[in-house]
């Protein structure tokens, strides 16, 4: 029996989830900056034996597409992680050394979260995304967002991706959830 949710636009309750990651504000020209760090997070796991609890991610946490992105790139753990001292965002600490003096734990926030499952390539994304906002507002939903000066600032808003690219290197096949928390 599968457990795979279908591709449609769903609503679903969550647990928190803590996390490893860093933080980069971007633009859409240079998100590489934060998206190449996702290996090395991964790495940096695997080299102290902690397995990723589940696939990587990156959390928009400020949006202006016209300007800079506040973007984390994460990989969710079962525990928090010894990466060091220093503050490194929500209250987690970053380590020293290499990726090591980037990283900082989080939590992924609780609550309810549209989901939705896109496969195909990652450039499709703006497009499937917006169809995702209008399924939400179509329904009456509302975002844990709140318009600022700098753009919206998200409680939540994430890109997992499920495939490996390893495992499939042909990025028209790969699988992506997005989860946007939803206000109470």
């Amino acid at each position: 029996m599968s457990t795979r949710r279908p591709a449609g636009p769903a609503v679903e309750e969550r647990a928190g989830q803590p996390y490893v990651g860093v933080r980069r504000t971007v633009t859409m020209d240079t998100f590489a900056v934060a998206g190449d760090r996702l290996p090395e997070i991964i790495g940096w796991l695997a080299e102290r034996g902690a397995a990723p609890a589940g696939p990587p991610f990156f959390r928009y946490r400020v949006i202006d597409m016209a300007g800079e992105l506040e973007v984390e790139a994460g990989v969710p753990v079962a525990a928090p992680q010894p990466v060091g001292g220093g503050d490194g965002g929500d209250g987690g600490t970053a380590g020293t050394g290499g990726i090591g003096a980037e990283l900082f734990n989080g939590t992924l926030p609780a609550g309810r979260y549209a989901v939705l499952t896109h496969r195909g390539h990652p450039d499709e994304l703006i497009e499937v995304t917006a169809g995702l906002l209008d399924w939400a507002a179509g329904r009456g939903l509302e975002w844990d967002m709140a318009e600022t000066a700098a753009g919206q600032r998200w409680g939540c808003r994430l890109e997992s991706y499920l495939t490996d690219p390893r495992v499939e290197p042909d990025m028209s096949r790969w699988e992506v959830e997005l989860a946007f928390r939803l206000a109470r």
